[in-house]
């Protein structure tokens, strides 16, 4: 740029030039420490022109220039943006002073209204652009950092207050008949009822946790092959008993064969939310409708219901942190789960719901082939 700006001078006669190295050197200097490097360089570029008495004018003014813009550089960034850039143009300003006034003495016979114009109104308005925009850049980019860095103070906040609240309500439970528990009167089987709702809701608690700990950290521990047909129907045996309380038909269509790779454990969990979802969707009883598809290259599964469903907006803001459809009674941590295992299983999801006319999910993984005896 030290070149260019020197190169592509203004020449009104043979023996002066002006240029705008000015503006590179304040710059470069005061914004990146670099003077003496840019001083040294306008030196050295300038000395190809001739060795003429410019060039000692040069070398006298830009020598201890870069040496005194060096020593300004930590004192530049103490200073507020307003500041830096009202800096930067009377810097320039004084720049062109003395080398327009060091040019009209050395040449009298020069154009001066030219080279004051050349040297005391171009190069401060060029530096002063150049460094309202170097600042309005800054600017922005510290906003976004400051945006983010709130948004993820926001999100730690949201997260702490859902799992505080959702870990509290078991908690206080268990609490309150463990104090039960410490009566030396109670009956035994009194007290054996009470000890199993501790353990249900101590469970309770612990399945927030895992929710909060896979969502925080999707990837996989460990691969294993399984069989869609056999995890489904296990995870239907154990919602069984909610599906028959909420009066809630279960209709499966199944593909004989159907092969993945993924954690069967993780598996389990991601379907009892989708399914425990969609039979809570059916306050009143309905249908839940779970199929599979088999090709060479995925396995689709698609879980259908014919409860409330949902607008178009509802929709599309599943899987978001903190968003539920259940309002007080739910945290939105189980569709956060199961977006997160489907993506760790390298599948998809997508669906369509419909607000009086239930809601339909489609789960597409990778095929793996697996033959086996007697299947």
């Amino acid at each position: 740029m030290v070149w260019f700006c020197i190169h592509f001078s203004y020449n009104p006669i043979p023996v002066a030039r002006a240029d705008l190295r000015i503006i590179p050197l304040v710059i470069g200097s005061v914004y990146l420490g670099i003077g003496p490097i840019l001083a040294i360089a306008i030196i050295i570029i300038r000395s190809f022109y001739g060795l003429d008495l410019g060039l000692f004018l040069t070398l006298f003014l830009y020598a201890p220039l870069g040496i005194i813009l060096w020593r300004i550089y930590p004192m530049f960034w103490r200073k507020s943006p307003e500041r830096r850039i009202l800096f930067t143009v009377a810097l320039g300003m004084i720049l062109g002073a003395m080398t327009s006034g060091g040019m009209l003495i050395t040449h009298p016979y020069l154009y001066w209204l030219d080279f004051l114009f050349a040297y005391l109104v171009i190069p401060p308005l060029g530096i002063g652009i150049i460094s309202f925009g170097i600042e309005f850049v800054r600017r922005n980019n510290e906003m976004q950092q400051q945006l983010i860095k709130t948004e993820k103070l926001k999100a730690v906040e949201q997260m702490g207050a859902a799992i505080s609240h959702e870990i509290r309500n078991p908690l206080t439970a268990a609490s309150g008949f463990v104090q039960l528990l410490q009566d030396d009167y109670l009956p035994r089987q009194k007290r054996k009822e009470y000890l199993s709702i501790v353990k249900e809701e101590l469970h309770s608690a612990e399945r927030v946790i895992q929710d909060y700990l896979t969502f925080a950290k999707p990837s996989l521990e460990t691969f294993e092959e399984l069989n869609v047909k056999s995890e489904l129907r296990q995870i239907i045996n154990i919602l069984l008993p909610l599906a028959n309380q909420n009066s809630v038909e279960i209709i499966t269509d199944f593909s004989v064969i159907g092969f993945i790779k993924g954690d069967g454990q993780k598996f389990r969990q991601c379907f009892i939310n989708v399914l425990k979802n969609a039979i809570e969707a059916m306050p009143n009883g309905g249908c839940l409708s779970i199929s599979t598809e088999f090709s060479q290259s995925y396995v689709t599964i698609r879980v259908k219901d014919t409860g409330i469903g949902m607008t178009s907006e509802q929709f599309e803001r599943l899987g978001e942190p903190f968003y539920s459809t259940k309002g007080k009674n739910g945290t939105g941590l189980g569709m956060m789960v199961v977006y997160s295992i489907v993506r760790a299983m390298d599948g998809e999801i997508w669906g369509e719901s419909e607000v009086g006319a239930g809601t339909t999910f489609h789960f597409e993984f990778p095929t793996i082939t697996s033959i086996r005896k007697g299947e």
